[in-house]
């Protein structure tokens, strides 16, 4: 595998050709960090071992890669159901590409060319890329309109699918160094240019990613126009539907409203312009609107989008248990906005929801065998859930593909002087920021255990900041604001210590900040308490009124009824003050930790990990508990 100088030092943001202004704070890549625990590499390695060819495999099956073989030909018909299925392969390709840059598998490599080598002949030669309409201009999808973007800001998904074909190309550059998908995408980038701007084309787009796309596209190219073409897109919005977050202008908007991976990807697009160019009423903004979804609209598992009609954000307070809509896209596009706020504000309460995103509501979308996806991820099910192997819209089973390879690029970030640690995680990183160049060593067993380990390895004496995240839950918070409350306070207090000397837990924005001149050898020890808590919703919420949820770590459990086949576990009356025990099964699930408590009739209860229901076949499963036996006939989906 060929890798250059300029492809290696693309990063999932870290540009090559950067502006004095950007994220304050860099990520680390995930290049550079190596994850050996039990938990996310093995998720990593599945994902390269079954998914991504299933994926690909369903491509080929459902016609997805003969659009591209048709549009080369200009002939036959468009063979699939929606005109952004082009995006799958696009998604595809980005996760096999970050899959190459930490796994040798030349297999893969040339069936990526190959599919690369289709996309090249079904271009146009101006850079035009969209199958549904150059198969047959004359008789074009019917979403995508008589004529090239008239339909672009309802359902024609032109933009659309160009965003996904720039974060491909930059992710394939930056995996192998070859420019073939890189060298499409700028041809079809420069075609935008000259199509939309000032005395130009004014549409916005009907399904934002575009706009983080063409960010991508200036780091990997330096090519101005790209960025001001972001901006410009973001900056047309106002004179259409709420649905696609068109219904205001962008720095007008305050709240999160219409469709959640919409609202997401556009959030994370004014996030990258805001960091570029400095624009503090994006800023606002997207601030604005992050405080509504953490205080009014976030699902206790993390997920957003409670409504299925339009896949849509509620109103506050609307958070819908069995028919929860949070799609599994929506997630990943909630860890993407979440990773950027963070980037701009170094404030701990941005992780404290991805984190509870990224264990719960995220890797729920698929399975534990990594050929079954949800698209829903609900939080309470009669039984009619059922992980399937494909969907017609297939975007959430792609969106996997390329969000796992990435994870480990969400464990550290830097700036000159501070190196933060978001997300514990057992692995081995080196690390160069400002004058430093340092390898750490992270062993923990997180998420099941809170006791974590670090060996800190300057090449050279120097003194630089520790900064260790204190999850919210650890603090007895278990999101920013008020929605979710603990039921009861925890005192055990969160122990950290300095070569085995106790060192004095003061928080940063919610980071445990330890500075000091490093030596090789140094070793630093954090001891987070993992009790089982209760957790309690706003009243405001009336879903969950007079129910519970339960948490340990991270981790927010469930009951199904496969564990649990003498009770009813949707209405299975559960206090707060459950006695819970944990207990790690290795043969469960693929190895996880379960509660078990006695129950007022005499029963014992079991409750898994949320993110591994629904592996056994469909089945009863609740998240939310009444709290007695008068509240236990409710519905829980009000």
């Amino acid at each position: 595998m060929k890798r250059t100088a300029a492809s290696l030092c693309l990063a999932l943001f870290l540009p090559c050709l950067a502006e004095a202004q950007d994220y304050p704070i860099q990520p680390v890549p995930f290049t550079a960090v190596k994850v050996t625990d039990a938990f996310w590499a093995p998720r990593i390695q599945r994902n390269h071992d079954v998914t991504i060819p299933i994926a690909l495999q369903q491509c080929y099956d459902t016609g997805r890669v003969e659009n591209f073989i048709k549009a080369a030909e200009h002939e036959g018909k468009f063979g699939t159901e929606f005109p952004f299925d082009d995006t799958d392969i696009y998604k595809i390709i980005e996760g096999a590409s970050y899959t190459l840059q930490t796994v040798r598998d030349p297999q893969l490599e040339a069936e990526v060319d190959k599919l690369i080598a289709l996309i090249a002949a079904a271009q146009e030669p101006d850079g035009y890329l969209y199958t549904a309409r150059t198969i047959d201009p004359a008789h074009p999808h019917k979403w995508s309109g008589p004529e090239r973007w008239v339909n672009e800001s309802n359902l024609s998904h032109e933009l659309y699918n160009s965003g996904h074909l720039f974060e491909a190309a930059t992710a394939h550059f930056q995996a192998t160094g070859k420019r073939t998908l890189l060298d499409i995408a700028v041809k079809n980038a420069d075609l935008l240019c000259n199509v939309f701007g000032p005395g130009k084309r004014h549409d916005s787009p009907g399904h934002q990613i575009v706009e983080m796309g063409l960010v991508k596209m200036y780091r990997a190219t330096g090519k101005h126009e790209y960025l001001d073409l972001a901006r410009f897109f973001l900056d047309t919005r106002g004179h259409g539907k709420s649905y696609s977050q068109d219904h205001q202008p962008v720095v007008a908007q305050t709240e999160a409203v219409g469709h959640a991976v919409r609202a997401t990807y556009m959030y994370s697009g004014m996030a990258d312009v805001a960091a570029l160019t400095g624009d503090a009423a994006y800023l606002k903004a997207i601030d604005a609107i992050w405080s509504d979804v953490a205080t009014r609209k976030l699902y206790l598992t993390g997920g957003i989008g409670a409504i299925a009609q339009g896949e849509a954000f509620g109103a506050a307070y609307e958070l819908p248990n069995d028919s929860a809509y949070n799609e599994t896209c929506a997630a990943i596009g909630h860890v993407y906005w979440n990773h950027r706020l963070f980037l701009l504000h170094g404030d701990a309460k941005f992780y404290d929801v991805l984190e509870r995103t990224l264990y719960n509501g995220l890797i729920s979308g698929v399975s534990l065998s990594g050929d079954r996806f949800f698209y829903p991820n609900p939080l309470e099910s009669k039984g009619g859930y059922e992980r399937k192997a494909w969907f017609g819209c297939a975007c959430c089973p792609s969106n996997i593909c390329r969000f796992l390879p990435s994870v480990p690029g969400y464990i550290y970030a830097t700036t000159a002087d501070r190196v933060f640690v978001n997300l514990y995680v057992q692995s081995t990183v080196h690390l160069q920021f400002g004058a430093h160049t340092v390898d750490l060593t992270q062993q923990t067993r997180y998420p099941w255990d809170g006791a974590v380990e670090f060996a800190v390895e300057p090449q050279a004496g120097g003194a630089f900041e520790l900064a260790l995240r204190i999850p919210g839950w650890a603090r007895n918070q278990p999101v920013p604001g008020d929605l979710y409350a603990f039921a009861a306070t925890d005192t055990a207090p969160v122990g950290l210590t300095v070569n085995g000397r106790p060192v004095a837990l003061e928080l940063h924005n919610g980071y445990a900040v330890v500075q000091r001149a490093w030596a090789k050898g140094d070793r630093v020890r954090l001891a987070l308490p993992m009790p089982v808590r209760a957790i309690v919703a706003n009243s405001q919420v009336a879903a969950d009124r007079d129910r519970v949820a339960f948490q340990r770590g991270p981790i927010v459990f469930c009951a199904e009824t496969v564990d649990n086949a003498s009770a009813s576990v949707r209405t299975l009356p559960l206090p707060a003050a459950t006695p819970w025990q944990a207990e790690f099964r290795a043969e469960l699930l693929g190895g996880v930790e379960v509660l078990r408590a006695p129950t007022a009739g005499g029963q014992t209860i079991q409750a898994i990990p949320y993110f591994a229901w629904a592996n056994r076949g469909p089945d009863e499963m609740a998240v939310w508990f009444p709290t007695s036996s008068a509240t236990s006939a409710l519905p829980n989906n009000q």
